[in-house]
C-alpha cells in the first residue's frame, strides 16, 4: 500500500513532466504568470517581485513574493505546483544569507534593496559544455571532421580548424 508521501512524489513528477519550473531561492526577483479567469475568458496577469520565502514540502511547496505597488507593500503566497501558475521566470538572483527575508516588510526604498548575485564563470559556460550533437564541418574538398560530444563549442571550433588544416596539408602532399 502506498504512503501519502509516495502519492505526493508521483503527482509532483507528473506536474514537472508537463510544466518547467526554474530553480529559484529567497532573494531572487521573479515574474509569475498567474492565470485569471473572468467569466468565460482566461488571461495571464504577471506578478513581479522579490521572493521572500520558499517552502519545499513536495506537493505542498509554496513561495511568497513581495512587491511595492503604489507605495504599498503587497505580498502574495503561491502554491508551487498549482494550476493557477502559468509561468515562472527568474529575472535576477539576489545575494542573501537567509532563507526567509521577512525583515524586508519593515524596510522601504534603498534599505529594501538586495544585491545581485553574480554567477562566476570558470571560462566555459555550462550551456556550452553540454553539446549534444556531433559537430561536423565540411572542408573545401568535401572531407568531414567530427568532434566528440563532451567538448565545448569553443574548443570544438578550434579542433575543427586544426583538423581541417591537417586534412588540407595531407591533400596537398597527396597531390605532389
Amino acid at each position: 500500500m502506498k504512503n501519502i508521501e509516495d502519492i505526493n512524489r508521483e503527482s509532483v513528477k507528473k506536474i514537472l513532466a508537463k510544466k518547467k519550473i526554474p530553480e529559484f531561492f529567497a532573494g531572487d526577483t521573479i515574474k509569475i504568470g498567474v492565470r485569471i479567469s473572468e467569466g468565460k475568458r482566461e488571461r495571464i496577469q504577471y506578478f513581479e517581485g522579490v521572493c521572500i520565502a520558499k517552502k519545499n514540502r513536495d506537493i505542498n511547496s509554496s513561495f511568497t513574493v513581495r512587491k511595492i505597488s503604489f507605495g504599498e507593500g503587497v505580498e502574495r503566497t503561491f502554491a508551487l505546483y498549482s494550476p493557477v501558475i502559468g509561468s515562472i521566470k527568474v529575472i535576477r538572483s539576489g545575494k542573501v544569507k537567509r532563507a526567509k527575508l521577512y525583515y524586508l516588510r519593515d524596510r522601504k526604498g534603498k534599505s529594501a534593496r538586495i544585491a545581485e548575485k553574480i554567477k562566476k564563470t570558470i571560462g566555459v559556460d555550462i550551456s556550452e559544455q553540454e553539446v549534444k550533437e556531433e559537430i561536423v564541418k565540411p572542408t573545401e574538398e568535401g572531407v568531414k571532421t567530427e568532434v566528440k560530444k563532451e567538448e565545448s563549442k569553443k574548443e570544438a571550433s578550434k579542433i575543427v580548424e586544426q583538423k581541417t588544416e591537417q586534412k588540407k596539408e595531407e591533400l596537398k602532399k597527396k597531390k605532389k
